[in-house]
């Protein structure tokens, strides 16, 4: 059971990864293939870019989580992963660098126009579908038990190029730009830009019917393989795993009836659940091998090491799950809009900006000053108490500052 832990908040790590960062790979999509609806092209791309700029890097906290875990808590497995599947490890990590230094080159080229603008435009399109399809041909490779056990053990290049991998980068792809198209034609609803919504409705719709014909022809590809993948055919058509397929399929059917009738909050969560649907289906499929010949328990670390990695996990997510939950309300409310697809500016500045008027609004006095006292208390006791009870009253004061903080951040403005 104490094996099993780990390995539930690394596939927790994956369905967050898909779902957020997801969303803004597929907003590098659409920037891509800007043109075709009511709104022109920079327009378009405008509304990508400022809609993804209060959360694109905070999203790569949970790909670096998944790889704490996976190293920490199931070592050979993770060595045997990363040498076989070096080649798609190091094009998705070149894509993120390349998706960050463009994005962050793109804020300084606002008002600028001509070669250099499109290039750096077209550097983080390209990078943001590079990064998911490689990411993707990754789990197809382990999925279909082509990563054997051993440094480097499996081939280089047949393990990640093969039917079921490349069909599992091009389906993250789709899915990128299915999440994408939703939350974007929810934010252009919210800041009141009717043809954005006209036109990424048309896009979630278009890119919804092409997941779902691709979802099926997974099922169909992987039928295919044979002996190679029976087990996981079996997997997905049986117990569990069929459950979180007809899962997927009403999740998706959901969204798009929801996204055709203009109901777009709804939409974001339905379609959420779809793709986390498709992962938590790989897992009960491939249960409880990890790799061919060893399953979960098997490749797991010593207890000692188990334990020490489980509760690091929740000491870090009394801080980290509310400064996201905190990040994640303040987007959904608009108050961290960057001025729309047609305000125009450096968004890092507009964000600093409307970020003062947040912060700036009346707060209550006595909660204010209950959450610095806490705060220096609580650190006060952390760091320099001896006894362990002094410690663990400092830890509860340093969670009632966050908590505190959380409310006074997320309450509406006074007056």
């Amino acid at each position: 059971m104490l094996a099993d832990v780990p390995m539930v908040f690394i596939l927790v790590g994956i369905t967050a990864y898909t779902v957020l960062s997801g969303a803004d790979f597929g907003a590098g999509l659409w920037t891509l293939i800007p043109g075709g609806g009511q709104t022109d092209a920079a327009t378009t791309r405008d509304h990508t870019r400022h809609s993804i700029g209060p959360v694109w890097e905070a999203n790569h906290v949970w790909l670096i989580f998944i790889l704490t875990v996976a190293w920490t808590c199931y070592p050979v497995a993770f060595g045997s992963i990363v040498s076989t599947l070096s080649i798609p490890l190091f094009i998705a990590a070149v894509g993120i660098i390349f998706r960050g230094t463009t994005y962050a080159m793109r804020s300084q080229l606002e008002r600028g126009e001509g070669r250099g603008v499109r290039l750096v435009e077209n550097l983080f399109a390209l990078s943001s579908v590079l990064t998911p399809f490689a990411l993707a041909t990754v789990i197809g490779a382990i999925a279909t038990g082509r990563v054997p056990v051993g440094n480097a053990r499996g081939n280089l290049i047949t393990s990640w190029l093969n039917p079921v991998s490349i069909l599992a980068g091009v389906l993250a792809v789709a899915f990128s730009g299915y999440l994408a198209a939703v939350y974007l034609a929810a934010d252009a609803r919210r800041l009141a830009e009717r043809s954005l919504v006209h036109d990424f409705r048309i896009r979630a719709l278009a890119s919804g019917v092409a997941a779902g014909a691709l979802a099926l022809a997974g099922l169909l590809v992987v039928r295919a393989e044979g002996a190679q993948t029976r087990a996981l055919w079996h997997g997905l058509t049986s117990g569990a795993g069929l459950a979180m397929v007809c899962l997927c399929a009403l999740a998706g059917v959901l969204t798009m009836i929801l996204v055709w009738l203009n109901r777009f909050g709804l939409a974001r969560a339905s379609a959420a659940l779809a793709v986390a649907a498709v992962i938590a289906g790989w897992a009960a499929a491939q249960s409880p091998r990890l790799l061919p010949g060893l399953t979960v328990r098997q490749a797991a670390a010593d207890p000692a090491t188990l334990t020490a990695t489980i509760i690091g996990v929740a000491v870090g997510a009394v801080v980290l799950v509310p400064s996201l939950t905190l990040l994640y309300t303040l987007v959904l409310r608009g108050r961290l809009d960057t001025g729309g697809s047609s305000g125009g500016g450096d968004p890092f500045v507009s964000s600093r900006e409307t970020a003062a008027k947040v912060t700036a609004r009346p707060m209550r006095p006595a909660a204010a000053a209950f959450a610095v006292a806490s705060l220096v208390v609580g650190v006060g006791l952390m760091v320099f108490a001896g006894p362990v009870w002094a410690a663990g009253v400092g830890a509860l004061l340093l969670l009632a500052c966050a908590v505190t903080v959380f409310a006074l951040a997320t309450s509406p403005p006074a007056g």
